[in-house]
């Protein structure tokens, strides 16, 4: 048997994602990203520091909520608009988890990250276009009512720490920041 396919249950993440994020400056000013998205046709935009790390991340959402709707003037610095932390994941992640942890944290995008540097972002769509029979997947993962008991990946993401900015596997969010442990012993929580 001549290249049996993968079984839905066996794909993992870096055989779906994008390779090179669309990415912007904190600095930049949101008519900036806008036009970024509309140049490279794309739904959302990565955001870098100066030192080029991840920090967040603007989505059209983004845009029409805390931009558009809230009367912001498109003059102003995208690090004030953007979501954060961002929400990561490993390349080899399945891609069936990867679904769940979009539906769990209300989120439609992934930073895709190993050894602490973003190496692509999975979306929705990359995984609907691969894997069609994924919706009902999510459907019935919308059906769980997370706030009773669902604990899939527990409480803890990845991402770099609020406080002392190092990269951590276990960020746990303390009084509305993203916290590492060690930040979060010396919070005393």
């Amino acid at each position: 048997m001549v290249g049996a396919l993968p079984r839905i249950e066996d794909l993992t993440v870096d055989m779906v994602m994008s390779r090179k994020p669309v990415t912007a400056y904190a600095s930049s000013t949101i008519v900036d990203v806008a036009k970024i998205m509309r140049d490279r046709d794309v739904g959302s935009v990565v955001i870098l520091d100066d030192k080029g790390k991840p920090v967040g991340i603007v989505t059209e959402r983004d845009l029409v909520v805390k931009v558009l709707a809230s009367g912001l003037s498109v003059d102003t610095r995208v690090s004030e608009v953007m979501s954060k932390p961002l929400i990561t994941i490993n390349p080899s992640t399945r891609i069936v988890d990867a679904a769940r942890i979009m539906v769990k944290r209300n989120v439609r995008r992934l930073i895709v990250v190993e050894g602490g540097s973003m190496v692509g972002i999975i979306t929705e769509k990359d995984i609907l276009r691969v894997a069609p029979e994924m919706i009902d997947i999510l459907i019935e993962a919308m059906r769980i009512n997370v706030s009773e008991g669902y604990n899939y990946i527990g409480s803890s993401i990845s991402g770099y720490c609020d406080r002392c900015g190092e990269w951590s596997e276990d960020l746990i969010e303390v009084d509305g920041e993203y916290l590492c442990p060690e930040c979060r012993e010396l919070k005393g929580g």
